[in-house]
């Protein structure tokens, strides 16, 4: 589906990113990918080597827009464009904080860090891509953007305003062929860094971690959450040829956590 693709993955050494570089590369994409840390980095592309595929690492803080324009320019240098770019970064600051015991400065640090990533990345993608007339930018999102959780810190309005980002960047990009598509999924259940999150949860609402997680799993349609494979096959999909119609909308991929 991702045949003769050039795609770029920010976030690609975590955990939905390691398993979406692999299925993205199977499907036929070459493959950079970019993170802080290039030894992790360097498993993943060992990985997709050895099944036949391309993959290439680079250390990228993509926070920093001219580390991040220097790395796609070396995109453009070896494949000649860019069809994909997919920011995968996550972060589980935050979580466990009500709103009222953030300070101000922490209330940014956890609300609009990654938002800041997601915007540095995506901008710079979509400067490359509306002069190639066209290209697929991605992005990713938790449900808590829509439907708010307590103790959740600012993360719910990082990923509202990721996906209000998103939806403004396509309505611009559009016109020169580019679509952006946001992915809103659930926590997936093979994440540490989920459990992470529900241990916290837990000992924030006096319960237990596997209740934390019963509970999340009982609010899908489908009475579990969703796996990382899953969430990657419709990576695939979206930057696919066959979602050409798809953009400026965020992509429920929750297991029925959200009814749309």
């Amino acid at each position: 589906m991702l045949e003769g693709k050039t795609a770029v993955i920010y976030g690609a050494a975590g955990e939905i990113g390691r398993v979406t570089a692999r299925t993205f590369a199977r499907e036929g994409a070459a493959v950079f990918l970019a993170g802080r840390t290039a030894e992790t980095l360097k498993a993943v592309a060992d990985g997709i080597t050895k099944e036949g595929g391309f993959a290439q690492v680079s250390q990228v803080d993509a926070l920093d827009p001219q580390a991040v324009s220097k790395h796609l320019d070396m995109v453009i240098a070896s494949k000649g464009k860019l069809d994909i770019s997919y920011n995968l970064i996550s972060t589980s600051v935050g979580i466990g904080s009500k709103l009222t015991d953030l300070t101000a400065e922490r209330f940014s640090e956890t609300a609009f860090t990654r938002a800041r990533s997601v915007f540095v990345t995506s901008t710079a993608a979509a400067r490359i891509m509306e002069k190639q007339g066209h290209g697929v930018i991605l992005g990713i999102t938790a449900g808590v953007g829509r439907f708010p959780e307590p103790e959740t810190g600012g993360f719910p309005v990082g990923n509202a305003a990721i996906e209000t980002l998103l939806k403004q960047l396509a309505r611009e990009a559009g016109p020169n062929g580019v679509r952006v598509v946001c992915l809103r999924t659930t926590g997936t259940p093979e994440s540490a860094v989920l459990q992470a999150v529900f241990t916290r949860l837990a000992q924030v609402r006096g319960t237990t971690k596997e209740a934390v997680e019963k509970e999340q799993a009982a609010h899908t349609a489908l009475k579990r959450s969703p796996r990382i494979l899953e969430v990657a096959n419709t990576a695939v999909l979206l930057a696919s040829d066959y979602a050409s119609a798809i953009t400026a909308t965020p992509v429920n991929a929750s297991a029925g956590e959200m009814l749309d």
